[in-house]
């Protein structure tokens, strides 16, 4: 029973070539510009880091220097011999954007000092304990401080105040430089920097920068998919006109080649020629010879006809058993000249749903193909069988065999393993072209397995579903 006719587009959607390298243009495009936004993400970061950060270390290192020169011309001026002491605690007074400064003798005890948080002085000093800072060497440290304080608590009609406690981290950058008396050490000076806000903003950073990438990225891809459909227009151009040429000519080329054999076959039948004359076997050659360009004329018109998504698809429900007996009997005469044996499997009844003319056409390729390139001698065996909703065709050969890197290709158009086997079998390298189109148009896939000097194997899944 035959249903209705659809167009092949309609009924199966595939991303074809061009659709497939404006993909990749369009992958390449946005992957290219994305390169270029993560290497200026990478700059900025790093020129941001360098500008913050590195700023504020060598602003410590040449304060705590200047602070450590005028406590050596304080010490000188007031005569005080090498010791480190001062009378009052205004003789060092603290920056504003200093966390703490401490001045030690060389025992390590504290002579001089203030700080922000009174409470973290004990830790300050430890950590700065015996620390011998060289050159320019900065120390980061990171504190945890606990706030107390009440908060205002709502409880019926009156108002309570409850105790509240807060804990925060605070990341501060700490350098040294020592104190000199007449070219001796006598002392160190600390000096510490708070850079809480600066770490917390680099610590947001890398998640905006990802966010503005994650939004450039889909502005990239936007922009690569005009420029690669831009590009791709004189080449689908061209190509249209290419597949327009292939199916005007292939269409115009039939009737030839149908007159050309009609009027063989006349002269065989209307001249009494012998088997051994030479006209006949003249004509003999004319004929294959026909035959084989209207094989090719023939593919050429199906492969454009399937480019342009003109060739309708008919679904039908049929017996596929008789229509594969007919293709087996129909190449027996050319296994039987190379001395091949035929083996066909398959159940009594197989009821299929597809297009019983591609799917025949199917077959043809599939058992032409392995009696071309099997020697004489070899087996070749057809199995047909119905799994859940799908139909399984395999054609098994014992031939020469195919290179696993030509697994892929021999499903392109014109592609010849070996092209010296091809010329003298005769193929044009169309035939598995025009078997992949078949076996997609139904929704189904083909694979190959092969060994060289052992044979092939062609698997067919086809879904069977109405």
């Amino acid at each position: 029973m035959k249903t209705k006719r659809l167009s092949f587009p309609k009924l199966f959607r595939k991303r074809d070539i061009f659709e497939s390298t404006q993909f990749r243009l369009t992958l390449l495009y946005s992957g290219l510009l994305m390169l270029f936004l993560v290497l200026f993400i990478a700059v900025v970061y790093a020129i941001l880091y360098a500008t913050i950060f590195k700023d504020q270390e060598r602003e410590l290192v040449s304060s705590a220097e200047q602070e450590a020169r005028n406590i050596e011309e304080y010490l000188r001026y007031k005569n005080h011999k090498g010791n480190l002491e001062f009378r009052n605690q205004e003789s060092l007074e603290k920056d504003v954007d200093q966390f703490f400064y401490y001045v030690v003798n060389r025992s390590g005890e504290l002579v001089l000092g203030d700080e922000l948080i009174p409470n973290l002085r004990t830790e300050l000093l430890t950590t700065i304990s015996g620390w011998n800072p060289k050159r320019n060497e900065i120390l980061q440290e990171t504190f945890q401080v606990e706030f107390s304080g009440r908060r205002l608590h709502e409880k019926g009609r009156g108002d309570e105040f409850r105790p509240t406690q807060r804990i925060d981290t605070i990341r501060l950058i700490i350098a040294g430089e020592p104190i000199s008396y007449n070219g001796e050490v006598i002392g160190m000076l600390y000096i510490g920097k708070e850079i809480s806000f600066a770490y917390q903003v680099f610590k947001w950073l890398p998640i905006i920068l990802f966010g503005l990438a994650i939004l450039f990225l889909g502005v990239a891809l936007i922009i690569s998919y005009y420029m690669s459909k831009k590009a791709m227009v004189p080449i689908t151009r061209a190509f249209s006109r290419q597949r327009e040429f292939v199916a005007d000519a292939s269409h115009e080329l039939r009737t030839p080649l149908s007159v050309m054999l009609s009027s063989i076959n006349a002269m065989e039948m209307t001249l009494d020629l012998k088997k051994e004359d030479y006209s006949h076997k003249l004509l003999l050659t004319m004929k294959n010879e026909v035959k084989r360009m209207t094989r090719l004329v023939g593919d050429l018109l199906t492969l454009a006809r399937s480019d342009s998504g003109t060739v309708e698809h008919v679904n039908e429900r049929f017996d596929f058993r008789p229509i594969a007996e007919e293709a087996i009997e129909s190449v027996r005469a050319m296994a039987e000249s190379k001395q091949i044996k035929l083996h066909f499997d398959a159940p009594e009844r197989l009821i299929v749903n597809g297009d019983s003319q591609r799917l025949t056409q199917l077959l043809y390729i599939l058992l032409d193909n392995a009696i071309k390139y099997t020697p004489n001698g070899g087996a070749v065996m057809l199995s047909l069988s119905v799994k859940g909703k799908e139909l399984l065709i395999s054609m098994k050969d014992n031939g020469i065999g195919i290179h696993s890197e030509d697994y892929r290709r021999i499903f392109e158009r014109f592609y010849r393993a070996d092209k010296a086997r091809t010329r003298q079998a005769g193929g044009h390298g169309l035939g598995l072209a025009i078997a992949k189109w078949i076996v997609e148009s139904h929704m189904g896939t083909i694979q190959v397995s092969s060994e060289l000097g052992k044979g092939s194997t062609f698997f067919i899944r086809i879904p069977i579903k109405e």
